[in-house]
């Protein structure tokens, strides 16, 4: 047997707007509701999420293995802002998956978290809200892409991804805007 799984990215919130690193923010509007079968609902603990989750009428179990990267002292702050206080940081950042120059997580720790959990989800449908560096550490975890090519990967809010498969033998079905 083989799992599904369903990652549904947040509506979109005020730092997806500006292009800023995210803070714990509501979503700015809600979503129109959309059935998605499923035997499991969960969602990253980020009021976006558990938003979105419960617009769309989901009943979700928080999972904090869905949390977002942690951007550290960048969190709140324009990728434009960081570039013109910091633009050795954020070209370190986006060349190397290791870089913390924020503080935070690294590209590479994310990825390793991300492709743990899908790695021990057990055969089911599932159905996750969360955020668009955990979708695209998903993917990346899940065609067993180099981590640079985490930045080539875009991630609409609402969007949905879908994987199948299991532990170690991960099929992108589908990346849907």
């Amino acid at each position: 047997m083989t799992s599904r799984v369903v990652l549904l990215c947040h509506a979109a919130t005020a730092a997806t707007r500006r292009a800023a690193f995210p803070a714990d923010e509501p979503i700015e509007s809600q979503p129109s509701s959309t059935p998605v079968r499923a035997d499991v609902h969960l969602t990253a603990p980020a009021t976006s999420c558990r938003q979105t989750a419960t617009a769309l009428g989901l009943p979700a179990t928080v999972d904090e293995a869905l949390r977002d990267c942690d951007y550290g002292a960048w969190r709140g702050r324009t990728l434009d802002d960081v570039t013109a206080t910091d633009p050795e940081a954020v070209t370190r950042w986006l060349a190397d998956p290791a870089a913390t120059p924020h503080g935070g997580e690294s590209t590479l720790d994310l990825i390793a978290r991300v492709g743990a959990w899908l790695d021990r989800l057990p055969d089911h449908r599932t159905v996750a809200v969360t955020h668009p560096a955990v979708i695209k550490a998903a993917v990346v975890h899940a065609i067993l892409a180099t981590p640079r090519s985490f930045w080539r990967i875009d991630v609409p809010p609402l969007s949905q991804t879908v994987l199948s498969g299991r532990s170690g033998r991960w099929t992108l079905r589908r990346l849907a805007g």
